[in-house]
This record gives C-alpha cells, sequence and structure tokens, in this order.
C-alpha cells in the first residue's frame, strides 16, 4: 500500500511538474517571446535614425558627430557577434538572449540620460536666423557674432561629454544585441519540423522588420512633444513642432524602448536549453539536410570540441578534460574557413550584403530626402516611412516564408524564388531616378541674390542685409511672400521674430513676409504619392528573397554550426553591407 502511495505521489508530482513547466516547453512560446524582443530591437535602432537631427540640434553636433553615434551600435555588435554565436550554440541559448535584452535595455535608458544631464535647451527669440554651428564652432569665434559663439564655446565640454554618453549607450545596445538573432534563429529551427521552419523564421524576421516602423511612429511622436515639457509651462511657447528651432522629446522614446527589452528579454530566462517535446524529428528524421552540398568534413581540431545544443548531438556531461578557452579561439578561425569555403554559403552571404547596401542607405538618408526633395517635416517624414515602406516589407518577408512552405519549395526551387524577386525589385529601384521635385527658386543657389550668388561662410555683399550677419553655414530655409526659398530669415533680411519686413524680399512692408520651410514646387505631391507607390512596391518584393536566403544558409551548414553560420552572416552584412 505504502508503495502504491509513493507512485501515486510520484506521479502526482511528475505531471504537477510538467504542468509548471508546460509553458516555456513550447517553441510557440518561445517564438513570441522572440518576436517580442526582436520587436523591441527593431523600434529602438529605428527610432534613433528618426531623432538624429534632433541630437544633432539639441546637443550642437555636427553631422561627422551624428555619424559615429549612428555607427556605434555596428562597433559594439562587430566585436562580439563572433564570439557570441560560437560558444553560445554550446550554452543556454535562451538565457544567453535574455542577458543580451538586458544589456539592450541598459543601453537604451543610457541613451536618455544626456537629456537629464545638461540644462534645458533655450532659444532666443531675437536670433530666429541663427543654427548650432557645431562642437567645434570656437574655430568662428572671430567672426561677427562672436559673443553668441563664445556662449556655445563655454558649454563644449559638456557637450562632448553628452556625445560620449550616447556612443557609449549605442556600444551596448550592440553588444546586447549579438545573441538574439543568432541564437535565436537557430533555436527555432531545431524545435520545429522543417516544412514549418521557414514560416516561423518568416514571422520572426518581419516581426525585426516591423520593429523599424514602430521605431519612425514613436519618433514622430515623441517629436511633437517638446524637449523640456516636462519642466516648463509649454504654452507659454513661442514656437511650434513646425519651426526650425523647434527640439522635440527624442529622450522619451529611449525610456520606452528600454522599458519593453527589459520586460520582454524576463521571459527567455523561463526556457530550458533543449525543448523536452521537440519537434526536430522532422518529416522522417533521417534525411539528409545537406543534400545540395559538396562533401566537405569539418576541421578536426572542431571535432574534438564538446558538441553544441543545435540539433544533432548534445552531450548531457561535459568531459573531464575539457579543452581550455584558448584552445576553443584557436578553432574559430577553421571553423570560419571551413564555412567560407563552401560556395552556397559564400553566394548567399555576398547577395544578402548586396541587398543590405541598398536597405542601408534607405534608413540613413531616406527620412532626409523625403524632407529635402518634398518638402516633408521631420515628423511627417518619420510617420510615412513608419505607416508605408516598412509594413510592406514586413509583409514581404511573411510572403516569402509562407510561399516556400505552401509551395513546398526545394533548395533549388529556393534559390530561383529569391533570384526572381531580386530582379524585380531592382528594375523598380532603378525608376527612382526619374522620380522627384524641382528645386525651385532659391536665392544665391538656383537665381542670382542680387548680383552675385552666394558662397559658403562669405556674407553676401547687398544692401538689403548690410546690417545683418549672415553666413551660409546657418541654414533654416524660409519662403518668402515672392516665391523665393532664402536659406534663413537673416538672408531674407527679416528684421522681427514674426518673419514680417524682411527687406530683400519686397521694399513693400506688407510684401515683406514669409514662412519658415522651403517652397513648395509645383506639382511636386503627385510625384510624392507616385514615389510612395513604387517605393511600397520595391520594399515588398524585395524582401521576399529574405527568408528563402535564410532557410538555404543554414541548410548548408552542419547543424552544430548552424549559430556560428549566422553570426558570420550578420557580421559581414555589418561590415560589408554597410560600409
Amino acid at each position: 500500500m505504502q508503495v502504491k502511495k509513493q507512485r501515486g505521489s510520484d506521479r502526482s508530482t511528475g505531471e504537477g511538474t510538467r504542468k509548471k513547466s508546460s509553458c516555456f516547453s513550447n517553441i510557440k512560446i518561445f517564438l513570441i517571446s522572440e518576436c517580442a524582443l526582436m520587436l523591441a530591437q527593431g523600434t529602438v535602432g529605428a527610432y534613433l535614425v528618426s531623432v538624429l537631427t534632433t541630437l544633432e540640434r539639441r546637443f550642437n553636433l555636427q553631422s561627422a558627430d551624428v555619424g559615429v553615434i549612428a555607427s556605434s551600435f555596428e562597433i559594439g555588435n562587430l566585436a562580439l557577434i563572433l564570439f557570441v554565436s560560437y560558444f553560445g550554440a554550446k550554452a543556454n541559448r535562451p538565457r544567453l538572449i535574455g542577458c543580451g535584452g538586458i544589456v539592450m535595455a541598459l543601453g537604451a535608458l543610457l541613451s536618455a540620460l544626456p537629456e537629464f544631464l545638461t540644462k534645458q535647451y533655450e532659444h532666443k527669440p531675437g536670433q530666429t536666423w541663427r543654427t548650432e554651428v557645431g562642437r567645434n564652432g570656437c574655430a568662428n569665434s572671430t567672426r561677427n557674432g562672436g559673443q553668441y559663439i563664445e556662449e556655445l564655446c563655454s558649454n563644449k565640454a559638456n557637450t562632448n561629454m553628452m556625445y560620449l554618453l550616447l556612443i557609449g549607450a549605442q556600444m551596448l545596445l550592440g553588444i546586447g544585441a549579438t545573441p538574439v538573432q543568432p541564437l535565436g534563429v537557430s533555436y527555432i529551427d531545431d524545435h520545429v519540423k522543417r516544412k514549418d521552419s521557414s514560416l516561423y523564421i518568416g514571422i520572426v524576421f518581419s516581426t525585426l522588420v516591423f520593429g523599424p516602423a514602430c521605431g519612425f511612429l514613436l519618433g514622430s511622436l515623441c517629436t511633437k512633444f517638446y524637449v523640456d515639457f516636462l519642466f516648463i509651462d509649454t504654452s507659454k511657447l513661442d514656437i511650434t513642432s513646425d519651426d526650425p528651432r523647434w527640439i522635440g522629446a527624442w529622450w522619451g522614446g529611449f525610456l520606452l524602448c528600454g522599458a519593453l527589452l527589459f520586460f520582454s528579454s524576463l521571459f527567455m530566462f523561463g526556457f530550458p536549453q533543449t525543448l523536452s517535446d521537440r519537434e526536430k524529428d522532422r518529416d522522417g528524421g533521417g534525411e539528409s539536410e545537406q543534400a545540395m552540398l559538396p562533401s566537405t568534413s569539418l576541421p578536426l581540431d572542431y571535432n574534438e570540441m564538446p558538441k553544441s545544443s543545435n540539433g544533432v548531438v548534445h552531450n548531457n556531461h561535459e568531459p573531464v578534460n575539457g579543452p581550455t578557452c584558448f584552445q576553443q579561439l584557436r578553432v574559430i578561425p577553421k571553423v570560419t574557413k571551413h564555412l567560407l569555403s563552401n560556395p552556397v554559403y559564400t553566394c548567399i552571404t555576398l547577395a544578402a550584403c548586396m541587398e543590405i547596401g541598398v536597405v542601408a542607405g534607405f534608413a540613413a538618408f531616406l527620412g532626409k530626402y523625403l524632407e529635402q526633395q518634398f518638402n516633408l517635416t521631420t515628423s511627417s517624414a518619420n510617420q510615412l516611412l513608419g505607416m508605408t515602406a516598412i509594413p510592406c516589407a514586413c509583409l514581404g518577408i511573411f510572403l516569402g516564408g509562407l510561399l516556400v512552405k505552401k509551395l513546398n519549395l526545394s533548395a533549388l526551387g529556393a534559390i530561383r524564388m529569391a533570384m526572381l524577386v531580386n530582379l524585380i525589385s531592382t528594375a523598380c529601384y532603378v525608376s527612382f531616378l526619374f522620380l522627384g521635385c524641382d528645386t525651385g527658386p532659391v536665392a544665391g543657389v538656383t537665381i542670382p541674390y542680387g548680383n552675385e550668388t552666394l558662397q559658403v561662410g562669405e556674407k553676401p555683399e547687398v544692401p538689403c542685409m548690410s546690417n545683418c550677419n549672415c553666413y551660409t553655414s546657418s541654414v533654416s530655409p524660409v519662403c518668402g511672400s515672392n516665391g523665393v526659398t532664402y536659406l534663413s530669415s537673416c538672408f531674407a533680411g527679416c528684421t522681427t521674430t514674426n518673419l514680417t519686413g524682411c527687406t530683400c524680399i519686397s521694399s513693400d512692408s506688407e510684401m515683406a513676409t514669409a514662412v519658415p520651410g522651403k517652397c513648395p514646387s509645383p506639382g511636386c505631391q503627385e510625384a510624392f504619392l507616385t514615389f510612395l507607390c513604387v517605393i511600397c512596391a520595391c520594399c515588398m518584393i524585395g524582401s521576399m528573397a529574405q527568408t528563402p536566403s535564410v532557410i538555404i544558409l543554414i541548410r548548408t551548414v552542419s547543424p552544430e554550426l548552424k549559430s556560428y553560420a549566422l553570426g558570420v552572416l550578420f557580421l559581414l552584412l555589418r561590415l560589408l553591407g554597410k560600409l
């Protein structure tokens, strides 16, 4: 009787344990957690891009400084991605992903810190035509208006500190992002049926791409609030979000992203190294995953190492005399050479690098291009990008994975599909050469300014602005009532804060007015709508190749090298694709 009770007790305990762990033993729950973390990662990355011009004005940064801040994420990521993807495959991958999420959350919170360490932003109504001259403004202190520049120079040390803090925060974001994609994708592929793998991976990458849509929309929302709205009464401000002097609450998005990263990463710590109810017994199990590969063997040194948790081999007990860390590091170059000697893997990687080069260029400059070419505000440009192009790319990635699954494409069929959609998207990109708006009349640039053309850094000698301290390094365009764009209200000869009495526009005081921004070009709205439709088509068609390419890539390598192969891919994407 006692034995039966004991067995019944053991059975109930085992069932209770299974019920407790069932939530974190389901690959679909891991998929949701991974998607949440990738969504947060994509959001914070795009959010930084959306507020770069705001950071430039807020902290008196130059364009080169902003470029360094944006590149710091890549520097942190490149430094560790090979080591994390190699050694992480031998550890508990979900927990390592969770640790990366915590580091990213810390980086996002530190990104917002400079706003709370510096003084409040101030704009002087009497200096509507002035813009920040950069952290190296001291070099220009001998010019007229030196008192204003000396005030900027007095804050240079503080600006440098904020600049370095932003760089450090972005490096933390890059370091934390290293395990999320390579380890997460390999973990999912190890625990789903092979025919379902393309759909799962398509969902993951479409979520990552959807993150930038949220980032741009968040940037559009945050920049509509004044930077110091928590500390001052914004109803007393004499400027609006359409004014070039406006600085939005750029720091708010980083706080929200930090919270999202932190809470989404906590779920990762509940998943085991290997799921108990693995679906990896895929479709007969014994089928070779590398039927399309040349027969190449792994380096001998690697075969002597403890195997990773990727798929086929998993040892629960470490060898007594395991290899040292230095011995494992020596194997990494040999394994990398083994991967790159695989022609299929190399060709897919190079093709992905070329594709990401186009995407990186669009992500970096499309917002500014829309502002300059179609006369949109920063907020409007971010909103349009977040609501159109990025969701189309997200849909394309999902459709690519769905087509591979529904059509049951072989490796060769997936390659043909990737080639076809890339050719079509390339033809779409060529059409951008014929889309755009005319520059329109700009005083001193496209039409003569009096009797001369403006030269960089020099003041034009015209009577209407003889008493103004204007230089071409200060650009804050205004549209005159005569339909001509001026580089700033100073170049229009405006003597009041409400942009009236602009003597360079007209001698008649009633007609001598201006409004912030460039003058609209005729037919520009129609051209913009056409541009928007074409870019949506390009994004959707081109992104359909991503999931088939990843599926081919992870099938061309040994199962235990899956995580490392993805790590090498992401390293080369950042190293070559974003040059």
